[in-house]
């Protein structure tokens, strides 16, 4: 091969293995699923089967760049994963580390108004509706104990 090959790929500030394929290396990245990992190869005109490791520099840069802005790449409202932001009211779709500080935020702010569901989160206890009659039990397991010969 005339590429040189790297066994590491860092995109998005997440290590991805170079053997994987695009489209399921993408999806390695937090917050990025293979709906979007396959529109963002559609639009680049990449193959969605060609190994990571022999993807160059300035094509994981044109990846990165859309996947900061997607919306101004020309992808719809509806792909993002926090529309409507609360702290900036704009359509955002956060990946990586910022998705996991949004989430804690949220359940933060949660917590704080004691709503119903910062209550059960805080509880550690099921917070959409699930039944925990019988699942979600915390603890040891207890079981029958046999009596000795």
């Amino acid at each position: 091969m005339s590429q040189e090959y790297k066994h590491i790929v860092r995109v998005a500030s997440a290590d991805i293995d170079g053997q994987e394929n695009l489209l399921q290396g993408l999806t390695r990245v937090k917050g990025i699923g293979l709906r979007i990992s396959k529109t963002i190869i559609n639009q680049l005109n990449l193959d969605p089967s060609e190994r990571l490791g022999y993807v160059s520099d300035d094509v994981i840069a044109r990846i990165e760049k859309i996947l900061k802005d997607p919306l101004a790449a020309g992808l719809p409202d509806w792909y993002v994963n926090r529309p409507r932001d609360r702290m900036s009211g704009r359509m955002l779709h956060l990946i990586g580390s910022d998705l996991d500080f949004a989430q804690r935020n949220d359940i933060d702010r949660l917590r704080r108004i004691k709503s119903w569901r910062g209550t059960r989160h805080s509880l550690g206890l099921k917070v959409r509706g699930q039944h925990t009659r019988t699942t979600g039990r915390g603890g040891m397991a207890v079981g029958v104990s046999r009596k000795s010969a």
